[in-house]
């Protein structure tokens, strides 16, 4: 397990609160960008880090390793924009970085081994499978959309027509309705959909 120094974490705390939920800046990435300063850029809106900061930033968990999951989550194959992706081309994405960065071998890629090759001039790949979104709804739409069109502080109901902003509070609306739903039956009595079938009465 690779040893994170207190600079590193620090750094990452810093910029995952300065940045991660509310840095209304709109950072220019250049077209010859590597993969790891776009999505720097574009999913974090940080645009000065060093390995360790990345590193620290995808060690989701905190095990100081990167483990086949980790790989996954930060190209953004478990979010639903590659949900069309085939599962053997997102394991060819796992076992590309594996091959690259792990260099004992062991199926993880720690700390060391992910500065150390980075600093030798190796590169997380671009495999064109998006950015690499790995947040939870509610910060990808901050992030990628209410921030670059509703950033300012006058911003009114009226102004959220956007098929992402209909989109995003319509699925707000929904939750809340099954919310009331259930709390209408709750307090109606017993709730037989919760009851196991082999227990109802037919």
């Amino acid at each position: 397990m690779g040893w994170l120094p207190w600079c590193s974490i620090l750094l990452v705390l810093c910029v995952s609160g300065v940045f991660g939920h509310g840095g209304h800046e709109q950072i220019f990435v250049a077209d010859n960008a590597d993969w790891m300063t776009r999505h720097m850029a574009e999913e974090h809106h940080i645009s000065s880090f060093d390995p360790g900061v990345f590193f620290t930033l995808h060690d989701y968990d905190s095990t100081g390793i990167w483990s086949p999951a980790d790989i996954r989550r930060t190209y953004g194959l478990e979010d639903d924009s590659t949900a069309s992706i085939a599962e053997s081309e997102k394991q060819r994405v796992v076992n590309e970085v594996l091959s690259l960065f792990d260099i004992d071998k062991s199926g993880t890629i720690d700390f060391h081994e992910f500065t150390t090759q980075t600093q030798n001039g190796v590169k997380l790949p671009d495999f064109g499978m998006g950015p690499g979104h790995h947040g939870d709804d509610e910060y990808e739409y901050e992030i990628h959309h209410w921030e670059k069109y509703h950033s300012g502080d006058d911003v009114k109901e009226e102004d959220l027509t956007h098929p992402e902003d209909i989109e995003h509070f319509a699925k707000h609306e929904e939750m809340e309705r099954k919310q009331e739903e259930w709390e209408k039956r709750e307090r109606a009595g017993i709730v037989e959909s919760n009851i196991p079938e082999k227990f109802r009465v037919n």
